[in-house]
């Protein structure tokens, strides 16, 4: 393969995937909503500029039907990551769901149009696998994998995990429908690590912006995530591209962790730099103030003090990926968040 058509590359997860690409000499073709903002892009272009690879610019629109055939004619493969990643919205149907089930059809029928396309890689979610914590005793199953699908989130509850879940079952119904094109989907869980633009607007550097602010300085919620470096789920998309037997979902996964061992380790490099949380935050008081931070008290009850395991076996075994330890990934996000003056020493 020799030409990507790559959606969302300028995001925080897309950016590391297109320095990979063009680092690896491919041709990137890189949708954008608008070329003429060319802000939104140039530090890909600096990157290109030093790499084997070349940087080609294309106007695309998820939202818009056709948008993106004139782009995938030609390429070898696309690798899908466009989709809304936010918790703040006004209008859940509008802002989460509508671009990610649109998004993902738009893309998957230029797909189809496309008489040179042989390979889509979708980034999904380890929300598309399991919406709450307590998902897993409720399903009385030791693990969570590659197996099971998210069957708890809805419109009114977890739209975010919701708006995964129905875009990569349209992906399976649309891939299944043809025969064309392989598809290969990658389920990040929880994305950590530095960003190639100071201007990213991750929900991943919001989340530490928080933690070393000093917003739960009295105490932080004890829920559990899997982590996983933004650079080694950039890896994934390129080995799950470039591998001829990848196949199937991919669950991607470190390590499973509290926010408060989150808090123990940046505490074990950082000391008192920062104004960490300085304990736990009981699931009552949580569920007491959870609309001040904009949380429903159902979220809290499913999700607080409630265990999960994940199985990231087959990312290591079949895609061959090796993972950054999570103290590298914390210790490499808080030095290019000092850098770009994103967070500030108390």
């Amino acid at each position: 393969m020799q030409t990507i058509l790559l959606t969302g590359g300028t995001g925080y997860l897309g950016a590391w995937t297109a320095k990979y690409l063009l680092e690896k000499g491919y041709t990137l073709r890189l949708a954008v909503r608008n070329k003429t903002r060319t802000e939104k892009y140039d530090f890909l272009q600096k990157i290109a500029d030093q790499s084997k690879g070349t940087l080609e610019v294309w106007e695309a629109n998820l939202l818009e039907q056709n948008s993106y055939h004139q782009a995938a004619e030609g390429a070898d493969a696309i690798i899908h990551m466009a989709s809304p990643f936010t918790l703040r919205f006004e209008d859940a149907k509008k802002d989460l769901i509508q671009p990610a089930l649109e998004g993902t059809r738009n893309v998957l029928a230029a797909a189809n149009a496309s008489t040179t396309v042989h390979k889509v890689v979708l980034t999904s979610s380890v929300a598309a696998i399991h919406g709450d914590n307590i998902d897993q005793k409720e399903k009385n199953i030791d693990v969570l994998n590659e197996a099971h699908f998210n069957e708890s989130s809805s419109v009114n509850h977890q739209p975010y995990s919701y708006s995964k879940v129905l875009a990569e079952k349209e992906a399976w119904k649309i891939a299944e429908a043809q025969s064309k094109w392989k598809l290969v989907v990658i389920n990040p869980s929880f994305v950590m690590g530095p960003s190639l633009s100071k201007h990213s607007d991750s929900e991943s550097l919001a989340f530490m912006q928080d933690m070393l602010s000093g917003k739960y300085r009295m105490g932080a919620p004890d829920i559990m995530f899997g982590f996983v470096d933004v650079r080694d789920v950039a890896k994934a998309h390129l080995l799950a591209l470039e591998k001829p037997n990848a196949e199937g979902r991919h669950l991607l996964a470190e390590r499973t962790a509290s926010v408060l061992d989150l808090v123990e380790l940046l505490k074990e490099k950082y000391g008192n730099q920062y104004k960490l949380p300085l304990m736990k935050a009981p699931k009552w008081l949580l569920l007491l103030i959870a609309p001040l931070f904009g949380l429903k008290r159902k979220f809290v009850q499913r999700n607080v003090g409630h265990q999960i395991n994940l199985d990231a076996s087959k990312s290591r075994e079949k895609l061959g990926l090796s993972y950054r330890p999570l103290e590298e990934t914390l210790g490499d996000m808080v030095e290019q968040m000092e850098k770009d003056e994103m967070v500030f020493t108390s």
